[in-house]
């Protein structure tokens, strides 16, 4: 698989990652990772949150666009 953005710029690069939100093929250079907090609750509550995280990959599109918030 190749880097969609790459793609797109005349570049042909191999993807290592997929983005979780929109799917996307990413290359090193085109993606974001985050540590997500875990929670970890019953229904309907209480929720507490865990001393792990968890890793989220988002192409660098997908990324500006939660940054919007």
């Amino acid at each position: 698989m190749k880097c969609y953005i790459c793609m797109e710029q005349g570049r042909n690069t191999d993807a290592v990652a997929i983005c979780i939100v929109c799917g996307m093929g990413v290359c090193m250079e085109h993606l974001v990772r985050e540590e997500v907090p875990l929670w970890k609750g019953d229904y309907p509550f209480p929720a507490r949150k865990m001393k792990k995280t968890v890793p989220r990959i988002l192409c660098v599109i997908c990324h500006e666009a939660y940054q919007e918030e």
